[in-house]
C-alpha cells in the first residue's frame, strides 16, 4: 500500500473517501489487513502528509481508528475523546483538516458499550468529567423511547443514546463551523456518522447522516 501523496489526496473524492474507510473494516473485521512497510511511511512522511480523512472517535482503547479502518501513517488524521464529543479545539482541529491539510471526509465515529455514554446515562459527576458528560446529555434527553430504566443497566437505552450522540455531533460540526460547512456545500468535502461495534469490529454508517454536498 503506498503512502498518500499531495497528488493521490488531490485525486480522492469524498465519495471515495468513504469507499476506502469501508473497504478497510472489510478487510478488518475478516483479518486481511494491507501489508505496510511502517518504517518506509516513517520515512516518507517525514517532510509533510496528505491524509484523505478526520475520524472523530472515543478515547476507548478498542477503537483505534487506524487499526479499525485499517490504514497506515500519514492516511487519517484521528481525534480522540470521550464521548465522541466536540469543543471548539477539536472543531479547529477538523478546519484544519480539511481546509488547510486537504482531508475529504470527517467520520463520527461511535462506539458500543461506551463508558461516556454510560456515565452521561447515570448522570455521573466526577471533577472535569462531569463537564464532558455534560455534552452527552442532550442526547440522552432525546431519547424518548425509553420509558422505565434509563440508566446505564438497559444496554438498549444505552445504544440508543449513542447513536443519537453520534447524529447530533455530526450536525452540531456543520452548525457551528461555516469554514467546513462551507467546504461540504462546495463538494470538497463529506460528513458521516457511524457506529462501531466493539464485539465484532464492524462499522455501521449511518446513511441519514451522509452529507456529500446534498448528494447521499
Amino acid at each position: 500500500m503506498k503512502t498518500l501523496t499531495k497528488e493521490m489526496q488531490a485525486a480522492i473524492t469524498p465519495t471515495m473517501a468513504l469507499e476506502l474507510l469501508k473497504d478497510g473494516n472489510k478487510r478488518f473485521i475478516n483479518n486481511l489487513k494491507v501489508n505496510r512497510n511502517l518504517l518506509q511511511q516513517v520515512n516518507e512522511t517525514s517532510d509533510g502528509q496528505h491524509p484523505f480523512a478526520v475520524i472523530l472517535s472515543c478515547i476507548d482503547s478498542r477503537t483505534s481508528a487506524e487499526l479499525i479502518f485499517d490504514q497506515g501513517l500519514g492516511d487519517v488524521f484521528s481525534v480522540r475523546i470521550a464521548g465522541n464529543i466536540i469543543n471548539e479545539d477539536i472543531l479547529g482541529s477538523m478546519e484544519f483538516g480539511c481546509k488547510v491539510a486537504g482531508a475529504k471526509i470527517i467520520v463520527v465515529l461511535g462506539h458500543t458499550k461506551c463508558g461516556a455514554i454510560k456515565g452521561a446515562c447515570d448522570h455521573v459527576e466526577m471533577g472535569n468529567l462531569t463537564g464532558l458528560l455534560t455534552k452527552i446529555l442532550p442526547a440522552v434527553t432525546a431519547e424518548t423511547i425509553t420509558k422505565d430504566k434509563r440508566n446505564s443497566e438497559n444496554a438498549l437505552f444505552v445504544e440508543n443514546v449513542s447513536t443519537i450522540n453520534v447524529k447530533r455531533t455530526v450536525k452540531s460540526i456543520l452548525e457551528r463551523s461555516p469554514i467546513l460547512q462551507d467546504l461540504v456545500e462546495r463538494k470538497q468535502i463529506g460528513i458521516v456518522g457511524g457506529m462501531y461495534d466493539v464485539s465484532s469490529g464492524e462499522v455501521k454508517f449511518y446513511h441519514d447522516t451522509m452529507n456529500f454536498g446534498g448528494k447521499r
